[in-house]
């Protein structure tokens, strides 16, 4: 059975199939604008698309997955003026930040990861091409603009009305967008290519229209077309892109190629929450991976977070809910040693089989599957892998083999590695001595005196996690 997805275009959930004539699936992602470190926003809607391209391959799909930098554009410049850099190593810093987390969080590395500055070439004859089809024009400052009005489709996938594009300045989201602050003729239309202004400072290259850079919807639709070709099959992006972002991608490379289905499918990811509210630095509640490592935790139980909730659904991010994440791990990992023991292998054999071998047996991990199958149920799906971890049942050698092979691909499909090698924490003696006591307390329910010294605990920076068996110390 194909994988099924809703998609943003028709409203439905549909499957993903590859077309006649074709051996690979094309997959285009919004990547990262490498101007600062990424949060577990960002990171939340690449893992989701991570685990799209995994379970396309359990499937038994040939995936290109190609995913952009976009190392150019108004917080790069303004980042890499403030930093007195060079654009280039600026942004080379930050895209290395960028490739450690991905590592860390355990994402596939993508086929493809064109920079919109290496494919600068690309956007000029794109945008030329629009001028010459009659669906750009050069302002006065020899900016270039995108003339909504040419393009009769336009607002397709958002489902836009037409009376209501006036503006660009918010996107699908509600969030306001950074305006361009160039000439245009009207509101609705945006830049292709911006003229050089004094603050761009040595950012700029040649162009028919004078010196400038691209504008950033166009960056994706010159690299899409580039790597992809005018037509593909999945493109995928958070929510908040939907408009004006991939709206724009969809007019400019149709009117530019005549050529209409840009994409074939749209996956879109819903916004990440973290205690019950918006993102923001001002908030205090904006994390990156470090900031949560800091804290204690493993990058792997950072991803069982992220991608526990359905991808059509916004996730409300705690930092208990990591901790639960470390639980289930935990769980799931004493359960496996026990299915291995049976089965007679070792944890070192246990790694996911070939993607490609769709006819193996999954044992009781079948149900499960279906269900990550269908629009990407990554919660059900989990719920089914601890639907099985909980039955009470013997099961002979051969069925034991059987459901490591089912599990071991569930957990390729999800991206979850099992049995990681967790660093070390130094525990204070004091603090060591404050847990032995507090835990001794709790067993002799003697809990005032257990809640008085969790309290000391917390003083000194700690937080004790109880178990059944014991108790767990981490900094807080």
């Amino acid at each position: 059975m194909p994988v099924f997805l809703h998609d943003t275009m028709s409203r439905e959930v549909r499957p993903l199939l590859l077309k006649p004539g074709r051996s690979t699936f094309g997959m285009y992602c919004c990547g990262p604008t490498v101007y600062g470190p990424a949060h577990i926003g960002n990171f939340r809607t690449f893992l989701l698309q991570d685990v799209l391209r995994r379970t396309l391959e359990v499937d038994g799909l040939t995936v290109k997955h190609v995913r952009n930098l976009t190392d150019v554009d108004d917080k790069t410049i303004r980042g890499a003026m403030a930093a007195k850099m060079t654009l280039t190593a600026f942004t080379r810093g930050w895209t290395d930040k960028f490739h450690a987390d991905c590592a860390a969080l355990g994402l596939l590395v993508p086929q493809v990861e064109p920079s919109a500055v290496a494919h600068i070439p690309q956007q000029v004859a794109m945008i030329k091409s629009l001028v010459d089809r009659g669906h750009a024009y050069v302002a006065k400052d020899g900016s270039v603009y995108f003339k909504v009005c040419s393009c009769a489709d336009y607002g397709k996938l958002s489902r836009l009305d037409r009376t209501q594009s006036r503006t660009q300045a918010t996107n699908s989201a509600g969030e306001a967008n950074d305006a361009d602050e160039y000439d245009r003729e009207s509101a609705a239309d945006f830049a292709l290519w911006k003229s050089h202004k004094p603050e761009d400072g040595d950012n700029h290259w040649p162009s028919p229209w004078g010196e400038g850079r691209p504008g950033w919807h166009i960056e994706c639709s010159a690299m899409s077309l580039q790597h992809l070709g005018a037509t593909f099959d999945l493109h995928g992006g958070g929510v908040d892109l939907c408009f004006p972002h991939h709206e724009n991608e969809i007019a400019q490379t149709e009117c530019a190629t005549g050529v209409k289905g840009f994409a074939a499918h749209w996956f879109h990811s819903a916004h990440l929450l973290v205690d019950g509210d918006k993102m923001s630095k001002s908030k205090g509640n904006l994390y990156t991976l470090d900031d949560l490592v800091a804290k204690g935790f493993t990058p792997m139980e950072v991803r069982y977070a992220l991608i526990s909730g359905h991808y059509r659904t916004s996730l409300n991010f705690t930092l208990h809910g990591v901790e639960n994440a470390r639980s289930a791990l935990g769980k799931l990992e004493r359960w496996t040693d026990r299915l291995l023991e049976v089965a007679g292998f070792t944890r070192a054999e246990f790694a996911a089989p070939a993607v490609q071998e769709t006819q193996t047996a999954w044992g009781r991990f079948a149900p499960a599957w279906a269900i990550l199958q269908e629009d990407l149920n990554i919660p059900g799906c989990l719920g089914q892998v601890f639907t099985v971890v909980g039955e009470q049942v013997e099961v002979t050698p051969a069925q034991a083999r059987q459901d490591v092979v089912g599990l071991a691909k569930i957990l390729h499909a999800l991206g979850l590695t099992l049995f990681v090698v967790k660093a070390a924490v130094a525990i204070p003696p004091a603090v060591a001595d404050l847990g032995a006591r507090r835990w001794a307390a709790k067993q002799a329910k003697d809990f005032a005196t257990a809640d008085q010294l969790r309290k000391e605990l917390t003083a000194l920076g700690w937080a004790m996690l109880d178990r059944k068996d014991g108790y767990d110390l981490k900094p807080a």
